[in-house]
């Protein structure tokens, strides 16, 4: 297990950017609040029912034929995790921590497209779909969630529950025990939803966490 994490982390490390320096956090540290910055590579458990945010080459059969997010039950699967980035226009950077309320986008590390959502009808409840779309040189506003931290939480760190607010929408990101029989059997619909309801809290667990960078740490 200890060689397999080592492993995942490395293969991580030379994917985002082979000259940084980064922290593994995983399940059994997430006491440690390790800080999640801009560039960290994490995966988002959904609270209330323990799956992973998860995403894969195959499309949606209706609503959009974007690429399909689910909710996965495995803990070990290379497709659920995303990176953390900045809105286009934003002055962040890499290594900087992210604030309560923060505008970000969540690229899908395996396939590199963004975390997406829009008015079209999610397969199994018609809530608003949730899909993956652009790639590193397109995305656009519907890329873009605002980040709720819970509770008194000034900046987003590791097992802190969250809610991501859909900006182009108004939808917080959603699931429920709703599985797929067929395009992702078993899997789970994750989408979006214009409530605050208790299945909106997300918890990042496991991940590569860039550590925040100097001049933020002296500040």
């Amino acid at each position: 297990m200890a060689l397999s994490c080592f492993a995942l982390a490395i293969f991580l490390i030379l994917t985002l950017d082979s000259d940084s320096d980064y922290s593994i956090g995983t399940a059994s540290a997430a006491s440690e609040g390790v800080q999640i910055t801009y560039g960290s590579a994490i995966k988002l458990m959904h609270e209330k029912t323990k799956v992973r945010l998860h995403s894969h080459d195959v499309p949606y059969g209706s609503g959009s034929g974007q690429q399909s997010v689910t909710g996965f039950p495995a803990v070990d699967d290379a497709n659920s995790y995303w990176v953390v980035k900045p809105a286009p226009d934003s002055s962040a950077k890499q290594g900087d921590a992210i604030k309560s309320g923060s505008i970000i986008r969540l690229q899908h590390m395996k396939t590199r497209k963004w975390l997406h959502s829009h008015l079209h009808a999610s397969p199994i409840t018609g809530n608003l779909e949730v899909s993956c779309f652009g790639d590193d040189n397109e995305s656009d506003t519907g890329d873009v969630w605002r980040l709720e931290i819970e509770g008194n939480g000034k900046t987003w760190r590791q097992d802190q529950r969250v809610r991501l607010l859909h900006a182009d929408t108004g939808g917080y990101l959603h699931s429920h025990n709703k599985k797929y029989t067929r395009i992702a059997g078993g899997q789970q619909e994750v989408c979006g939803i214009k409530e605050k309801r208790p299945d909106n809290i997300w918890l990042a667990i496991e991940g590569v966490y860039l550590p925040v960078s100097e001049s933020k740490a002296s500040a």
